[in-house]
């Protein structure tokens, strides 16, 4: 189902909480909505769902108005962070919940919950209480009581975060798998950037109840479109420089440039800085060194004008704080913004 949102807009207690958001999901795309806490990706998620009423704008399903459906017409299913499993029920009984409810029979309710539990990698797990089951576990439970509801949008309100990172790899690959099957338009909500990209067709990055960027992961990372999505997505250096008939320069690179003639500044990721004990110029001083298990991250400043940038560089590390080094720049990983 396509999912468009037109110019929402939500106020609670006064405050202003979603400013005219649009945004439109395709029919079977997974989406993130990323972003720090409080900057409203979960009351987005329950405006969509029906369960907040916006104070302006319109929600379409399949581009029809959904404004005045309430949420149990809407087609939308939400597993919340806490998850909200019922813990006097089965583990079967949790799954089959919805087709209760819709007066489905006893023996479908049972059939569907076992084929769902099978799905989700818990088969024969039908008849535990939902005490006596893991974090992970009850992860999946919450997942196969969403999918028994056949959801036309399943909506994902941070439902991993409880998880440890093992846990979270093996959800994240579950979810993509059923996602792809059943083909649901998905709404993952989630703070954690390395989660967003690797699980989504686009990415809202979301600030203080505004839309920063909806894009695809790899232009998102490679194309932010300010330095506040930039920022997001890794720690990086900025210098200042020009373009000039398709060349940029600035005090510690120069090279070749599509972009028109202007002032901008260039976004200096680690992955774009390299060191070593070169020929040449040697102006900055390693200040920190940290172990990451893979490789070493590296904190330097430069010596003439304090510039810090940060890089990294394989295990074993062969220089140590105080040590002065050259830079180079890789030239393709180097980001420009308008100034």
């Amino acid at each position: 189902m396509e999912l468009s949102l037109k110019d929402i807009s939500v106020t609670l207690s006064g405050e202003e909480i979603l400013k005219s958001i649009d945004l439109t999901i395709e029919d079977g795309a997974i989406i993130s909505l990323l972003g720090a806490s409080g900057c409203g990706k979960s009351t987005l998620l329950k405006t969509i769902a029906g369960i907040i009423t916006p104070s302006g704008g319109s929600v379409f399903l399949n581009g029809s108005c959904a404004d005045n459906l309430p949420p149990h017409r809407r087609g939308t299913v939400i597993v919340f962070q806490d998850l909200r499993l019922f813990p006097h029920m089965t583990v079967a009984d949790n799954i089959s919940f919805p087709l209760k409810m819709r007066g489905v029979s006893k023996e479908q309710c049972r059939k569907t919950a076992v084929e769902l539990l099978e799905k989700v990698q818990l088969e024969g797990y039908g008849e535990r209480k939902i005490n006596e089951m893991s974090g992970g576990q009850l992860q999946r439970v919450a997942l196969a009581r969403a999918l028994a509801a056949k959801p036309n949008v399943l909506l994902l309100d941070e439902p991993f975060s409880s998880l440890d990172e093992n846990l979270r790899q093996d959800m994240r690959k579950l979810v993509l798998k059923l996602q792809k099957e059943y083909r649901i338009t998905t709404i993952l909500v989630t703070h954690d950037r390395q989660e967003a990209l690797c699980m989504s067709d686009r990415i809202a990055l979301m600030k203080s109840g505004k839309i920063l960027q909806y894009d695809t992961p790899e232009r998102i990372y490679h194309a932010p479109a300010s330095r506040e999505v930039a920022d997001f997505f890794s720690e990086n250096a900025y210098i200042d420089g020009t373009v000039t008939d398709h060349a940029f320069t600035c005090d510690i690179a120069a090279f070749r440039t599509e972009m028109p003639d202007g002032p901008y500044q260039a976004v200096l990721r680690p992955g774009a800085v390299r060191i070593g004990p070169w020929d040449g110029k040697r102006d900055f001083q390693v200040t920190e060194i940290s172990y990451r298990g893979e490789d070493y991250g590296i904190s330097l400043k430069d010596q003439t004008n304090g510039l810090v940038l940060n890089t990294s560089v394989p295990s074993p590390c062969m220089f140590k704080v105080g040590d002065l080094v050259s830079v180079q720049l890789d030239q393709e990983k180097i980001i420009l913004l308008p100034r």
